[in-house]
């Protein structure tokens, strides 16, 4: 069972001058999406980032809208949230796939992007993933994010 399973994490990185950070939701499940974005707020204070919130219709959107919000240089960094919960239809392997493929490929131009849409089996598995007491998915995409930038910072 996950939840029995140790997971190192890193400590979250103090970034000089702060940084700012652009959570991008697909609120589709809200109890599902409220819990990923209090993770994420919770992670982005702790590392002294502040943050914009916007929503999207869907997971496929959230590269699109990073790709729009990168385009203009106001962030330092994103944070992708949402769930994605296989149904009956091929339509989930698209979903997390294509959402999926879309920020990795903005990672590899140089975005500092941390994945944290969730692609689960159900919707227990989602809640556990999205509790901030929990798995602190939400938290840990953030905390990727501000690692990227950390970086890049490091590396400019």
């Amino acid at each position: 069972m996950a939840a029995s399973i140790q997971h190192d994490q890193l400590p979250l990185p103090r970034i000089q001058g702060g940084a700012r950070l652009l959570i991008v939701v697909a609120p589709y499940y809200r109890q599902i999406a409220d819990g990923l974005i209090a993770g994420a707020r919770d992670a982005a204070e702790a590392a002294g980032a502040t943050v914009d919130l916007v929503e999207m219709p869907g997971a496929l959107e959230i590269p699109g809208a990073i790709a729009q919000a990168a385009s203009r240089g106001l962030y330092d960094g994103y944070v992708a949230l949402g769930c994605v919960i296989r149904g009956e239809t091929t339509h989930y392997d698209t979903v997390c796939n294509d959402s999926s493929r879309g920020l990795t490929l903005l990672g590899l131009q140089g975005h500092c992007i941390g994945n944290g849409i969730l692609t689960v089996e159900n919707y227990a598995q989602a809640e556990l993933r999205a509790d901030p007491q929990g798995q602190n998915k939400g938290g840990g995409a953030a905390a990727a994010a501000l690692h990227l930038v950390a970086f890049k910072r490091r590396c400019e």
